[in-house]
C-alpha cells in the first residue's frame, strides 16, 4: 500500500470544503484514517461518511476522492473505472455553430486530427456523448452558451487505462480545442 504523499495539496481549498461540511481536510483525513480508511474501499469510506456526518452526495464523492488521493489509494484523475479528464475552453461562438463543430463529421475534420468520434446521443446545442477511436473510452462534451456569441466547450474523456494515457489525452484535447478555437474564431 501506497503511503500518504508528504507535500499532497487538495484541488479544492479548506475554506471551501470547511464551508460546504464543516470540517477542513486534516480534519476529514483524521476523521477516515481512524476509521481505517486507508483499507477501505471507495464504497466503504463513501457510506462512513453518510452515515456519521451530514454531508451531501457530491461533497460526500468530493472528500472520499481526495482522502483516497491524499492517502495514496488513488492518483490524480482516477476513477473506479479508469482514469478521466476534462479540458474545457471558452470560444467566441454561437453555440449551434460550436455543437456542429463536434456532431458534424465534415467539420469535425477542419480542426480534430484523429477523427474516431461514434456519436451515441446527442441533444442539440447541450451535450453529445460519444465512444473513442479506440472503442474502449469514452466522450462526454457539453455546451455552455455564455451569450449569444461566446460559448464554454468541456470535453470529459474517461475510462482512460493509465495515468500517463490520462497527461496524453489532456495535452491532445488541449491541443485540439485551441485549433477549434482558432477555426472559428479565425
Amino acid at each position: 500500500m501506497k503511503n500518504a504523499q508528504p507535500t499532497f495539496a487538495p484541488h479544492m481549498s479548506d475554506a471551501a470544503v470547511t464551508t460546504r461540511t464543516g470540517k477542513n481536510w486534516k480534519q476529514w483525513f483524521a476523521i477516515i484514517d481512524k476509521a481505517g480508511g486507508r483499507k477501505m474501499t471507495h464504497q466503504e469510506i463513501v457510506k462512513l461518511i453518510t452515515s456519521k456526518h451530514t454531508v451531501g452526495p457530491w461533497w460526500c464523492q468530493m472528500v472520499t476522492a481526495t482522502y483516497e488521493q491524499y492517502a495514496g489509494l488513488r492518483q490524480a484523475h482516477e476513477k473506479p473505472e479508469g482514469f478521466e479528464i476534462s479540458v474545457s475552453r471558452t470560444i467566441k461562438s454561437p453555440v449551434g455553430l460550436l455543437y456542429s463543430s463536434f456532431a458534424s463529421a465534415p467539420s469535425r475534420k477542419e480542426w480534430l486530427k484523429e477523427d474516431g468520434l461514434v456519436v451515441r446521443k446527442a441533444t442539440k446545442n447541450k451535450s453529445i456523448r460519444a465512444a473513442w477511436k479506440d472503442g474502449k473510452t469514452s466522450l462526454e462534451i457539453n455546451f455552455y452558451p455564455k451569450d449569444k456569441d461566446k460559448c464554454q466547450v468541456v470535453v470529459q474523456h474517461s475510462k482512460l487505462g493509465s495515468a500517463a494515457a490520462a497527461a496524453r489525452m489532456k495535452a491532445y484535447w488541449s491541443k485540439a480545442l485551441d485549433r477549434l478555437r482558432g477555426t472559428l474564431q479565425s
